[in-house]
C-alpha cells in the first residue's frame, strides 16, 4: 500500500511517498509559491534531487504536478497514480472529528466553523482539501487530526474554568496538539524499552509543546484549546491572560482581530527578542551581549521548566524525558538549561554526551540518573501514514 503524506501551507504543498508495507520512504517533494506565475517544484528520489518550475494556480494542480513527477517514465517511482491508495494529511482541528477520518464536505464544514480559533491552520487546509476532492476524486483523502492522540486526557486537564455550557455547546476546552509527534515518541519509547513508560515528551521547534504520557496515552498537554497556547513559540505568544486584550485594544487602538494577528505573528520569541523567532539567531545575539535576546531565551526556558514540573506531578514522576523537534534535537544548550538543577528529582544529564548529540537518537542522561533522558528525532509523517493505512483498510 503506497500512501502520500501531505503537509499543506497556504501557498505550498509538501509530501512524502511511503510504501507502507515496509514503511519505506520512496520519494519526497514540494511545490511552493502556489498561485503565482511560476511555482518551484522539487522531488527527491534516492537522494537525487530534481527541480523545475511549473504553473500551479491552486493546490489541486500542484498535486497533479507531483503525481506527474512520481510517474515519470524515466525518473519516477510509480507506474501510474492509481498505485497511490490514499493521501494522508496532518490536520489540526475538526471539533467532533478526531483521529483519522475520511475527508468529506461535512468534515470540511466542521473545520471551517473553527477558522477564527485556528486562523493559521484550518483555512489553508480546508481550501486545499476541498480543491483536491474535486481535482482528485479517484484518490481517497484522509485527515489525521492532531487532537487524536490527546483523546484520553482526563477531564480535570481538559476543562477550563468557564461556564460548563461553553464546553458542551461550543467545544471550548483543552485539546492538545502536536499529536503525531507525541504519538511517535510514545510508540518509539515502547520499541526501545519493550513496554510503556511514564514519558515527558518535549517537542521544541518553531512551534513547541510538552506532553505527559502514561500507558502510551496523553495525560496532559501544554497546548490547550488552540496551538497558540502553552510555551511561547517562534512568533506566537503562548499562554496569555485574556484580560490584557481589552486593555491593549485601547492602548494600541486596534480591533480584536488586529490584536490577535499581533499575538499570533509578532509575539513569542520574536516579540520578546525583537530580533527573530529563530533560536539560532537569538542565541547568537545573546552571546554578543544583547539583553533582550537573553531574556527571550530565559522566558522560553522558564516555560519549558514550568510544564516539565507540571508533567512530573501529573505522572507522579517520570521514567523518560525525550527531546524532539528542531530545537529539541539540535540545541544541547536548551536541553541543558531545561534540566539544570534537577538532580534531587533524579534527572541528571551527561554534559559531554549531551553536547555531542545532534538530531540522532541517543540517551543523554548520566549513568546515575534515575530518569532516562533521550533525544529522539520525531517522524510525524510515518504516524500519519500508519493512521491513513489503518483507516483505508477498513474499506477493504
Amino acid at each position: 500500500m503506497k500512501i502520500l503524506v501531505a503537509n499543506l501551507g497556504s501557498t505550498s504543498f509538501k509530501y512524502s511517498l511511503y510504501d507502507m508495507e515496509t514503511e519505506t520512504l520512496m520519494a519526497r517533494g514540494r511545490v511552493e509559491r502556489i498561485g503565482e506565475k511560476s511555482s518551484p517544484c522539487q522531488i527527491t528520489i534516492n537522494d537525487v534531487k530534481k527541480e523545475e518550475n511549473v504553473v500551479a494556480p491552486n493546490h489541486g494542480v500542484a498535486v497533479r504536478e507531483c503525481l506527474r513527477q512520481l510517474t515519470d517514465p524515466t525518473d519516477g517511482v510509480l507506474k501510474s497514480a492509481s498505485e497511490i491508495a490514499g493521501v494522508g494529511f496532518k490536520a489540526v482541528f475538526g471539533n467532533k472529528y478526531t483521529g483519522a477520518q475520511f475527508v468529506t464536505e461535512d468534515l470540511l464544514c466542521a473545520m471551517e466553523e473553527f477558522n477564527a480559533a485556528f486562523p493559521a491552520h484550518n483555512p489553508p487546509y480546508v481550501r486545499a482539501m476541498r480543491m483536491m476532492l474535486k481535482e482528485l476524486p479517484e484518490i481517497p483523502l484522509v485527515a489525521a487530526f492532531e487532537t487524536g492522540f490527546h483523546q484520553n486526557i482526563p477531564d480535570r486537564n481538559r476543562y477550563y474554568g468557564v461556564p460548563y455550557e461553553w464546553a458542551q455547546q461550543y467545544g471550548v476546552r483543552r485539546y492538545g496538539f502536536h499529536g503525531a509527534s507525541h504519538r511517535y515518541i510514545a510508540t518509539r519509547c515502547r520499541e526501545i524499552f519493550g513496554e510503556d513508560k511514564r514519558i515527558i515528551s518535549c517537542h521544541l521547534g518553531g512551534s513547541s509543546s510538552i506532553c505527559a504520557i502514561a500507558d502510551g496515552m496523553s495525560r496532559m498537554s501544554s497546548m490547550g484549546g488552540s496551538p497558540q497556547t502553552g510555551l511561547l513559540n517562534n512568533n506566537r505568544c503562548g499562554d496569555f491572560d485574556p484580560y490584557w486584550c481589552a486593555y491593549l485594544m485601547q492602548k494600541l487602538n486596534v480591533t480584536l482581530d488586529e490584536l490577535l494577528v499581533l499575538l499570533a505573528n509578532k509575539s513569542g520569541l520574536l516579540g520578546v527578542s525583537g530580533i527573530s523567532g529563530d533560536v539560532r539567531d537569538i542565541a547568537e545575539a545573546r552571546d554578543a551581549g544583547n539583553e533582550r535576546a537573553k531574556l527571550a531565551l530565559e522566558v522560553f526556558n522558564g516555560d519549558i521548566r514550568r510544564y516539565l514540573g507540571a508533567s512530573l506531578v501529573e505522572l507522579g514522576g517520570a521514567d523518560v524525558i525525550s527531546f524532539t523537534g528542531g530545537i529539541g534535537e539540535y540545541r544541547w544548550d536548551v536541553r541543558e538549561k531545561a534540566l539544570a538543577g534537577l538532580e534531587e528529582l533524579g534527572i541528571i544529564l551527561d554534559p559531554v554526551v549531551n553536547k555531542q548529540v545532534l538530531s540522532v537518537e541517543a540517551k543523554i542522561s548520566a549513568p546515575e540518573s534515575r530518569v532516562q533522558v533521550w533525544v529522539i528525532p520525531t517522524n510525524e509523517e510515518i504516524i500519519v501514514g500508519r493512521q491513513t493505512k489503518e483507516l483505508l483498510q477498513t474499506r477493504l
